[in-house]
């Protein structure tokens, strides 16, 4: 299956939490970073996770938001450091390219947050993706 998802990590399941609807769904990417997402129960049934399932994580680059410098105080589980390996701007919007270990990240973002943060080819970036935004795709 195609899918237009451009980022698409592979890892390994960790740990699941299930509550009363909704799971957690702790992953180890191929580059050793931890990540969770947050999916239904009856997701993690249909896809038969467990322990040691591969899966790929699947992220929108719209869903992922950057930061310049340490982050805190912020609910988003999902924090990658990386290094921006790119920078294509539009009108309003731009896709940055964030290498990360083991991968690369793609983000959506303004104009105005590339200037406003200074991106550019080498800038140091923590990739933020809150858990909610991650699917899993089994295999």
């Amino acid at each position: 299956m195609s899918l237009s998802i451009r980022n698409q990590l592979p890892g390994t399941v960790t740990a699941i939490t299930p509550g009363e609807a909704m799971a957690t769904v702790r992953l180890r990417l191929d580059g050793g970073q931890e990540i969770t997402a947050a999916i239904t129960r009856e997701a993690v049934g249909e896809l038969g996770l467990a322990e040691g399932s591969a899966v790929r994580a699947l992220v929108k680059s719209t869903e992922v938001s950057l930061a310049t410098g340490m982050v805190n105080g912020l609910s988003i589980r999902n924090r990658l450091p990386g290094t921006v390996t790119g920078v294509a701007t539009g009108g309003a919007m731009a896709t940055v390219k964030v290498a990360i270990e083991g991968g690369e990240l793609t983000a959506a973002i303004t104009v105005d947050a590339v200037t406003d943060l200074g991106l550019a080819d080498g800038s140091s970036v923590t990739a933020l993706i809150k858990s909610t935004e991650v699917a899993l795709a089994a295999g």
